[in-house]
């Protein structure tokens, strides 16, 4: 393998009052102390992307919105992913789901897992989530951190006081060191049968 494998910490929300940029530095600073990744926080805020408007994906057009191809360069150097995404609705957010919708082929044959929360952990975003991945060409972790119940709201500033994440790290730390061990594997896994495709096609 050529390099250490590159994970984004994709932070799903936009919104200003928004709460996914905490859980989303807790597992990032998991996620540097393995020690065997390259780890970045990449923030949807930081890219203007309008709302999807090609004449079709990028699998079979390229995109004309310098601001979207901006977006698919950016990921595509990436060999695994970590999606952080509040539940609205039963679904991922919409700046979630517009940024994978303006790309393809850079998500294709990678892996992700998920931080997800929520009244209910926001396990009903993470399996749309999944389903959205399967059509993205992308193998999912069976483990997912789901930050949801009492845990929740001692976290989040609806609780009141909020606290640390490591306030509820009893709860969701088993979790995390799941997802993140299988992440590693699947992205480990998908970076060699990549380079062999590469290689057989060279």
């Amino acid at each position: 393998m050529s390099h250490k494998p590159r994970i984004a910490i994709i932070i799903g929300s936009t919104r200003d009052a928004r709460f996914g940029a905490k859980p989303a530095e807790w597992i990032e600073e998991k996620a540097r102390a393995r020690g065997d990744w390259e780890v970045e926080l990449v923030d949807l805020k930081d890219y203007d992307l309008p709302l999807f408007n090609e004449v079709a994906s990028n699998a079979w057009a390229p995109s004309q919105d310098d601001r979207a191809v901006t977006w698919q360069k950016k990921i595509a150097g990436f060999d695994g992913y970590i999606f952080v995404t509040a539940e609205y609705n039963r679904s991922i957010t919409g700046a979630l789901k517009n940024a994978l919708d303006q790309a393809y082929v850079e998500w294709n044959r990678k892996a992700f897992g998920i931080v997800s929360y929520g009244s209910v952990g926001g396990t009903r975003a993470a399996e749309h989530l999944r389903t959205i991945g399967i059509e993205l060409q992308m193998a999912s972790t069976r483990s997912a951190v789901h930050v949801g119940g009492s845990e929740f709201m001692k976290v989040h500033p609806l609780g009141g006081d909020p606290k640390p994440m490591s306030a509820i790290e009893d709860a969701i730390g088993g979790s995390a060191g799941a997802m993140l061990d299988e992440l590693d594997w699947w992205t480990r896994a998908t970076m060699a049968a990549r380079q062999e495709a590469a290689r057989k096609a060279a």
